[in-house]
């Protein structure tokens, strides 16, 4: 007679547990593996701050090497301007001198004798007369045929019919004090000047807000910046005086000028045009009058049109 033999339950756990242990091993120890240490941690936050510092560092320099970079201005297209003049005649076509007609010879010879008689015999024998011919050896002919000066009043040469800058433009400064007004003239490159009395040549005077440089300028014909001159009494004008004074530049009989430089001219132009522009007067010669002012401009200063008079349209 068979019997069966049942295994002991004992036995068929331990032999379960054995092989589920050899099982779970391996994984355990890829898991121990890839755990992150408190080295790694530690290490890691001291790369992410050095990165850090180094990328603030590196923008606190690019930020300082920019804002030592300096970037000239742009260069202004010069608005050249040529104003009709009053100065002595070209020499050319229809302007070369002739010489004068019979009637303008006759105009000029001093009459004889019997010519005075004759004259003072129609005088009186008629109410008017119109023209009195003497009898001389002169052909008669017409007058001069000359065309004339067509120029209109204004600077030497041949141009448009526009108004000098002399002459149309008024610069205005505002000032607290002289610190400030000399502040601004240095600013825009502008100095001062002396001309006239006993002294020859022109006495120049720069860096006015610090310690004035002079200098002058014997030949007056070589000094072709533009140049203005008081025309009505201001505090300002006694600012020039002490800057001049203190300048060591003699004052007494001598006519205080204010020199502009180039560029600043050019922009004075400008500003000018746009503003006669974008009030309908495309064009220069439709100027009469222009008034600048000089304003705070952040760290520096700016000219602006306050205001602006125009020429009637010729019929």
């Amino acid at each position: 007679m068979s019997s069966i033999i049942e295994p002991d339950e004992e036995t068929v756990d331990a032999a379960g547990a054995h092989e589920d242990g050899e099982s779970k091993d391996p994984r355990v120890a890829e898991r121990e593996k890839l755990r992150i240490s408190r080295f790694d941690i530690l290490t890691s936050f001291f790369m992410a701050l050095i990165l850090f510092i180094g990328t603030f560092v590196l923008m606190l320099f690019i930020i300082w090497l920019t804002s030592r970079w300096t970037f000239p201005p742009q260069p202004i297209e010069p608005i050249i301007e040529n104003p009709a003049g009053r100065g002595e005649n070209p020499e050319g076509f229809e302007r070369d001198f002739e010489p004068p007609g019979a009637e303008e010879v006759e105009e000029l010879m001093e009459p004889t004798l019997q010519d005075t008689i004759e004259a003072v015999t129609d005088a009186v024998s008629t109410v008017a007369a119109s023209l009195v011919t003497t009898d001389t050896q002169a052909t008669a002919t017409t007058s001069g045929t000359g065309a004339g000066d067509s120029r209109p009043p204004g600077p030497e040469g041949e141009g448009e019919d526009i108004i000098p800058r002399f002459e149309r433009w008024q610069l205005n400064f505002k000032a607290k004090d002289i610190r400030e007004y000399s502040t601004q003239l240095d600013f825009y490159e502008i100095e001062l000047g002396a001309i006239g009395g006993s002294i020859q040549g022109v006495d120049v005077a720069n860096n006015l807000s610090g310690s004035p440089k002079t200098r002058r300028i014997e030949d007056t014909t070589s000094e072709k910046r533009l140049y203005f001159m008081w025309t009505s009494p201001s505090p300002l004008m006694q600012f020039d005086r002490q800057l001049l004074q203190k300048a060591g530049i003699q004052l007494p009989n001598r006519q205080m000028l204010k020199f502009i430089p180039k560029d600043l001219e050019n922009l004075l132009a400008k500003i000018e045009l746009e503003y006669s522009a974008s009030k309908g007067h495309p064009s220069v010669t439709e100027i009469a009058k222009t008034v600048f002012e000089s304003k705070p401009d952040g760290s520096g200063y700016k000219f602006e049109v306050t205001s602006q008079r125009y020429r009637k349209p010729r019929k």
